[in-house]
């Protein structure tokens, strides 16, 4: 693991070049942090209730939907990551080893209906990256099946992007204008041939490296600028009914165990990068206050990071924080607070909060690490000014 420092006056915070999975866990301030990654982006019912038990278990009962779309466990005990691992394995929830549980970073288009390719083009792009002469990627390299009804993934994290195309599958590298149409059967083959011009390229010094940053500095081949790739960005989908059931936001992604379960009760359960769960089927949602139904809703204009104590990192709580200032945020604005420089909960540009151990530093519009606007603001003063800033925003 090489990691680097990112300095502001508060002092050093490290930047890991990895995500952690189930095998292969992250040590925290808190405990084990063991993330799941369910095939196809997809849990059935007795997975959901069974990892619901799990968690009430042998981790804290509250669990965190990740902005890869992928669940995560905290304060796991290393001596309970043992069965642990038994557990999701029994499951099928779990990678033949910590090698191909890294490069199957396969996000999913939630949206795909009965007889739509997208949950078995998943499934065999992630079989084709565990295979032993897959390409070794960086572990936050990662893939996009976004071949439902229409485009939804496209600020998702991914360096490499599958489109419905009339054709077939367009593929394109991220960051790029123009990609390949291929048909279905071909789509994971070439999808890797991607990956593996990536790397021939130069694209991951040292074991790390981005597809977009790639291309800044290095062309595509001629080859993969077949077709244009469409322009746009539709906008994250908000809670409510969909086609196919039931789409839930949860606050910073925060899953209780109990609520895991009461969902998992009236359907199978489809993760996606924006921290909420779409429930298959009709039943009716349970009534529980943690859960964000409607599109409206103030908490879903907030980011948050874990904060502290969870992350050592952290110099201070960042969630309550988040959720006090939540009703100041106007719709079509965003918020985002984070313990330190590196905003993991966000790191797109936003009105940004910094905690520090000499109060808040607030970015009017950048990520984390930007240079503030205003430094070491006490709590009172980072409100006033955040109202004066979104009200002016407002009237622009």
């Amino acid at each position: 693991m090489n990691d680097q420092s990112t300095h502001r006056h508060e002092g050093p915070v490290m930047i890991r070049g990895w995500c952690p999975g189930a095998v292969r866990p992250m040590a925290a301030s808190d405990g084990l942090v063991v993330r799941v990654r369910p095939l196809a982006g997809r849990l059935s019912q007795a997975q959901a209730q069974s990892l619901a038990l799990l968690a009430q278990r042998w981790a804290h009962p509250l669990l965190e939907l990740t902005n890869r779309a992928n669940l995560q466990l905290r304060r796991v005990d290393p001596a309970d990551h043992a069965p642990l691992l038994g557990a999701l394995s029994g499951l099928g929830l779990v990678d033949a080893d910590a090698s191909h549980e890294a490069r199957r970073n396969v996000q999913v288009q939630p949206f795909w209906g009965d007889g739509d390719p997208t949950p078995d083009l998943a499934l065999r792009l992630g079989a084709a990256l565990a295979r032993d002469d897959a390409p070794a990627l960086p572990a936050k390299f990662g893939f996009a099946v976004d071949t439902g009804p229409e485009p939804c993934l496209r600020e998702a994290y991914a360096d490499i992007r599958l489109e419905r195309h009339a054709d077939g599958v367009l593929i394109c590298a991220d960051g790029a204008s123009r990609g390949v149409v291929v048909s279905l059967a071909d789509a994971p083959a070439t999808a890797l041939s991607l990956a593996h011009w990536f790397l021939r390229a130069g694209g991951a010094p040292a074991g790390r490296g981005r597809m977009a940053a790639l291309l800044e500095r290095v062309a595509l081949p001629a080859a993969w600028q077949a077709v244009p790739v469409p322009q746009g960005v539709p906008p994250a989908p908000l809670p409510g009914r969909q086609p196919n059931g039931h789409l839930v936001g949860l606050a910073f992604g925060l899953l209780p165990a109990t609520a895991l379960g009461a969902l998992a009760a009236g359907g199978a359960l489809r993760l996606t990068p924006w921290r909420s769960l779409l429930v298959e089927g009709d039943a009716p949602l349970p009534q529980l206050p943690e859960l964000i139904t409607q599109a409206d809703d103030a908490r879903l204009r907030v980011d948050a990071c874990t904060g502290a104590p969870g992350c050592e990192q952290a110099a201070a709580p960042t969630r309550e924080l988040a959720l006090a200032l939540a009703p100041l945020v106007p719709p079509g604005q965003r918020l985002h607070v984070s313990g330190c420089t590196k905003g993991c909960a966000h790191p797109r540009p936003a009105a940004t909060v910094v905690a520090t151990r000499d109060g808040f530093d607030l970015i009017r519009h950048g990520t984390a690490a930007a240079a503030p606007d205003h430094i070491g603001l006490e709590r009172a003063a980072l409100v006033h000014q955040l109202q004066q800033d979104f009200s002016h925003a407002a009237h622009l």
